[in-house]
């Protein structure tokens, strides 16, 4: 069924006329660009060091498909949280994230959010993880995934509840900038018509984004930890210097556990990541 399941893909994408040179997943589309593409181009060498599917946030994010059977991933990087028991289509602007995605994995195609290459209702459904936030037009983005498929799954984050997040807040604030003019999560929900599920981060998250180490702060310590997050390429390497050096600072001085001792009895975090369901 698994075989099947890819050679369904791979008939769906060839019906764009998009050259599948690599059973791995790369493809060409000429003429499409964004800014995530460049940016993972240049950090995204060593990311499946630290970035791998977290089956608890992933059981979430697959429940919300349904009874899908065709799924098309927008902005699929290395492929973490394609789902095995579907038939996935890829899409992913960077060559360098492509040419990081595991033999076997679903067939990609070189595009962008903003102008999928697929006919309208297209795919069971789309989803989204992660990635949102790079994009140059989130709104555009989402339309067209609502365009090519019946349902969407939308992995991203509250800019106001993100915010508060101890990282953030204490050591990193340049993040908060990141997001400004950004369009609210209530904004990104009308344009699709969806609910918003929040998503729990466990303590021992699987998954290395910007929230993943939130009770393990000596991570964050790690530069390999940090290479995998594109917060910090994007804050410069005078906030990233300044930020490690105060968090080393307070987690040696017992500062940062005096702050934060609310979380040490935590098993799951409340760190504003949420499901945009459609």
């Amino acid at each position: 069924m698994q075989d099947l399941r890819y050679y369904v893909s791979l008939y769906i994408v060839s019906m764009y006329q998009i050259d599948t040179s690599h059973q791995a997943g790369c493809d060409s589309q000429t003429g499409s660009d964004m800014s995530s593409a460049q940016l993972y181009d240049t950090i995204g060498a060593t990311y499946t060091l630290t970035r791998r599917t977290d089956p608890r946030i992933a059981a979430q994010v697959w429940a919300a498909f349904g009874d899908a059977r065709t799924v098309v991933n927008v902005g699929a990087g290395t492929g973490s949280y394609e789902p095995s028991d579907r038939a996935v289509t890829a899409v992913e602007p960077s060559a360098v994230m492509r040419a990081q995605r595991p033999a076997g994995a679903a067939p990609c195609v070189d595009a962008v959010a903003e102008s999928l290459p697929f006919d309208d209702q297209s795919f069971d459904a789309a989803m989204a993880f992660a990635t949102v936030h790079h994009w140059q037009d989130p709104i555009a983005g989402l339309r067209e995934m609502r365009r090519v498929a019946r349902r969407v799954v939308v992995f991203t984050l509250d800019p106001v509840e993100s915010c508060r997040f101890w990282l953030t807040r204490d050591y990193l604030p340049e993040f908060a900038d990141l997001l400004a003019g950004r369009p609210p999560l209530t904004e990104l929900a009308r344009v699709i018509g969806a609910r918003i599920e929040p998503v729990l981060i466990p303590r021992d998250c699987a998954d290395g984004f910007y929230e993943a180490y939130w009770r393990r702060p000596e991570a964050y310590l790690d530069e390999n930890v940090r290479r995998g997050i594109s917060v910090w390429a994007r804050v410069g390497p005078d906030a990233e210097a300044r930020a490690v050096r105060s968090l080393r600072g307070d987690l040696a001085s017992g500062r940062w556990a005096v702050r934060n001792r609310g979380l040490a009895g935590l098993d799951a975090a409340e760190l504003g990541l949420r499901l945009l369901i459609a």
